[in-house]
């Protein structure tokens, strides 16, 4: 049977990523309509109710608008925004990052797609969290660079201005500088956190790719876990999971420098583990693509997943 897919704002940046990948696929039927019937109400909430999934592509107040649209209760939803990360009665969409993850998502009506920095977050502190190893009330913090694509039109449309001091003068830069950021929500709930990381993100003049990393003194943390034991806590989550490798020891070691575009145009991610043993020091390094797992291909690997199909399927 053919599954009647919807894509609400297929014309955005996550939208087209997501189209992209579906495209040509035989068991999958999109619902398309013109620019002319995407600004009529009647027509998109015609299309709402008809798919089998609908994947929103929207803001978040669009996200919730679009929802309250759909009557039909055989219809499914994946929200690529952020309005519903932390809403009752939806379904985190990171599969990998609890053990029955896989099958809450594939039972589910409504699943909320991770957003790109705390998909690299999540990856690396929840199985820490869990194992023990990293207390709830820890004082974490995360840091990294993004592609410029991450911040929506606008700010690709900053970055891509040859005109603008961005295109010109900026390599990368920080922002989130109130620390009231929207991820902070997400980050802290799903990690298993008491209180909110440190969250400082930065932005880089490169499209697409990201990397994502958590400090660790070791040496102030119960136990004073190894290195050794960070590592075996993160292979041991991520054990047989096509989209998420953990480096070996000895790959991570042997580098010196890490390319936030390294998985740029992939769907997939792979933690690191960095650090010096005698100063009780780790760097945690998540490397993904922020259109990719971060984005249109988690959407995907949900969709897969909520049908019944190979999680990798057009990927």
């Amino acid at each position: 049977m053919t599954a009647r897919i919807f894509i609400d704002g297929a014309a955005g940046t996550t939208g087209l990523e997501i189209r992209q990948r579906l495209e040509g696929r035989s068991e999958l039927s999109l619902i398309a309509l013109s620019d002319a019937e995407r600004k009529d109400a009647r027509a998109r909430k015609a299309a709402l109710n008809a798919a089998d999934l609908v994947i929103l592509c929207l803001p978040d107040d669009a996200a919730r608008e679009a929802v309250s649209l759909i009557d039909n209760p055989a219809v499914r939803v994946i929200d690529a925004s952020s309005a519903h990360r932390v809403a009752p009665g939806w379904t985190y969409g990171f599969a990998e990052l609890e053990p029955d993850g896989y099958g809450k998502i594939a039972a589910a009506k409504r699943v909320s797609n991770p957003g790109c920095w705390p998909t690299g977050f999540l990856a690396l502190m929840r199985p820490l969290v869990r194992a023990g190893l990293v207390p709830a009330d820890y004082p974490v913090s995360i840091s990294g660079v993004s592609g410029y694509s991450g911040g929506g039109k606008a700010m690709i449309a900053e970055f891509e201005d040859r005109q603008s001091a961005a295109f010109s003068k900026t390599v990368s830069r920080v922002y989130g500088l109130s620390l009231r950021h929207k991820h902070i929500p997400e980050m802290t709930r799903h990690a298993g956190l008491s209180h909110p990381p440190v969250f400082a993100p930065g932005v880089g003049r490169f499209y697409r790719g990201m990397l994502v990393e958590v400090p660790l003194a070791l040496w102030a943390l119960p136990g004073t876990p190894s290195l050794g034991d960070v590592q075996a806590a993160l292979e041991a989550a991520y054990a047989g999971r096509p989209l998420v490798k953990v480096a070996g020891r000895a790959e991570s070691a042997a580098l010196t420098a890490l390319d936030a575009e390294g998985m740029a145009g992939t769907n997939a991610m792979t933690l690191h583990v960095f650090g010096n043993e005698e100063a009780g020091q780790a760097r945690l390094v998540a490397l993904l693509d922020n259109l990719g797992k971060g984005a249109g291909g988690a959407a995907v690997q949900n969709l897969n997943i909520m049908l019944g199909l190979p999680e990798t399927q057009g990927l």
